[in-house]
């Protein structure tokens, strides 16, 4: 979209002439738009911009696309505007998420704007673990489990996470013949059986995460892939971004309980009726088959990919182990 276009739209949309670019943040995947940053003369702050945008031809970073890719692109963006204007509103200053302003369809486009979480001082960006970065993201997520726990809508993605089986079979067919792929389907089944779901993030890796600057706090973006389905998946794809292969098989596990002390907090403080011991030994369970999950999308996608860990593969195999039970 033409930048003097798009400044005009917005300042029709936020009622404001003062409305300058400030900057581009980053351009969104696959070419599908870009985010920036507005300044607003006349109220003194920013404000940040998802402008939706799919192009004419699409130029996948990997070489990937097809009519469904574009699809599922398309959905993830819908999904995010009825995150933000039926999820967000419900959660409290505990799951921090920026408040939308304001939200424009046309076509095929979207202006998803949003406050500026930098103006708010979470304007740190952590790449991998370091001080009290996991922990405030693992918080974040507990809190966002515990309170999501009860939300229903159709507008999410009935299975949450980018990766799932599903949406994913142009990947599942590229992987090579292995055990892996062949209890592909009964990985995803056994995750999609799980008693105790709730929305999970879908994405939680650190890049969507901002840190507060006295590292005391955390708020979330990016709800493209928010969806239902085990807590799980979102710590082991958490875990699998954050911390390297030494540090995996150091603190693996000891994430998923950390995880689970924030969790057991957050249910006694709602005071969600389930029986907590019931959802841990669930939680623990499924550890594997979220990893091995997640490792079958990648083997698929990018076998080079830095997050395939050696713990990654191990937890996969105790899946397998898991599976040749039944």
């Amino acid at each position: 979209m033409d930048l003097n276009k798009l400044l005009s739209c917005l300042r029709r949309l936020l009622d404001d002439n003062t409305l300058i670019m400030s900057e581009s943040l980053q351009s969104l995947w696959s070419g599908y738009g870009q985010i920036i940053r507005l300044f607003s003369e006349r109220y003194q702050c920013c404000y940040v911009v998802k402008v939706v945008a799919p192009p004419q031809v699409v130029d996948h970073p990997r070489g990937w696309h097809s009519d469904v890719g574009h699809e599922r692109k398309l959905k993830s963006y819908q999904v995010e505007s009825a995150f933000y204007q039926q999820v967000s509103p419900i959660l409290n200053e505990q799951c921090k998420v920026p408040k939308l302003l304001a939200l424009h369809h046309f076509d095929e486009h979207m202006l998803l704007v949003l406050e500026d979480l930098d103006e708010l001082g979470f304007d740190v960006r952590i790449e991998h673990q370091q001080g009290k970065a996991l922990d405030l993201a693992l918080r974040w997520l507990a809190q966002f489990h515990a309170q999501s726990w009860r939300i229903q809508s159709q507008d999410l993605w009935p299975t949450g996470s980018y990766w799932h089986l599903s949406t994913r079979q142009s990947e599942w067919q590229n992987m090579p013949e292995s055990e892996l792929k062949q209890k592909a389907k009964a990985i995803d089944q056994r995750l999609a059986s799980a008693r105790f779901k709730t929305l999970i993030h879908g994405d939680a890796k650190f890049a969507n995460f901002c840190f507060h600057h006295q590292q005391s706090d955390v708020a979330a973006v990016d709800f493209q892939y928010v969806g239902y389905g085990s807590p799980v998946k979102d710590i082991a794809y958490l875990a699998s971004g954050c911390l390297s292969g030494d540090q995996l098989f150091d603190m693996g596990q000891e994430v998923l309980m950390r995880y689970l002390s924030y969790l057991a907090a957050a249910f006694e403080q709602y005071q969600i009726p389930l029986d907590f011991t019931e959802v841990s030994q669930e939680l623990n369970y499924l550890y594997p088959f979220a990893w091995a999950d997640f490792y079958r999308f990648l083997v698929g996608w990018n076998s080079q990919s830095a997050k395939i860990s050696e713990f990654m593969k191990q937890q996969t195999q105790l899946c397998l182990l898991e599976l040749a039970k039944c």
